[in-house]
C-alpha cells in the first residue's frame, strides 16, 4: 500500500485514534484539545481518512465504529523518511546536526543517543 502523507488535521485525528485504538466520531472529540472541533468536521476527516486507507469501521446500526487500518509505528517511519529526505538531504547525520546546532537536543538525551549508537554497534 502507498502512504499518503496526512495533513495537520488528518495527523490529530489519527493520533488519537491509535491511542484509542478503536472509537466513535465523539471518543475522538472527547480526546481533542479545545477548542474542540464540530462533530462534522471530524466526520468528514475521519471519511477523508477512509478514503485514505487510513481507516477503517465497523457499522453499528447508524454508527461507525472507526479503527487504524495502518499503525503509528508505520506512519512514523514514512514521515520520518520524507522529514529527513526533504530537509536533510537524506542523512541522519544532517538531521543530528541540526538538533544539535540548534540545541533540540541536551547533553543527556546526547548520552542516551550514544549508549544506543553504542549498542548498534555490537548488534
Amino acid at each position: 500500500m502507498d502512504i499518503r502523507e496526512l495533513t495537520k488535521a488528518e495527523e490529530e485525528v489519527m493520533q488519537k485514534l491509535w491511542t484509542l485504538e478503536k472509537a466513535f466520531v465523539k471518543d475522538i472529540i472527547r480526546e481533542l484539545p479545545e477548542p474542540k472541533p464540530a462533530y462534522n468536521t471530524v466526520s468528514t476527516i475521519i471519511r477523508i481518512l477512509e478514503n485514505k486507507g487510513f481507516v477503517g469501521h465497523e457499522s453499528f446500526g447508524k454508527s461507525h465504529q472507526y479503527y487504524p487500518l495502518i499503525d503509528r509505528d508505520t506512519y512514523k517511519s514514512f514521515a520520518t523518511k520524507k522529514l529527513v529526505s526533504s530537509y536533510f538531504d537524506d542523512s541522519a547525520q544532517n538531521m543530528l546536526s541540526f538538533f544539535l546546532d540548534n540545541k533540540q537536543i541536551d547533553t543527556k538525551e546526547l548520552d542516551e543517543i550514544m549508549k544506543i549508537l553504542e549498542q548498534a554497534k555490537k548488534k
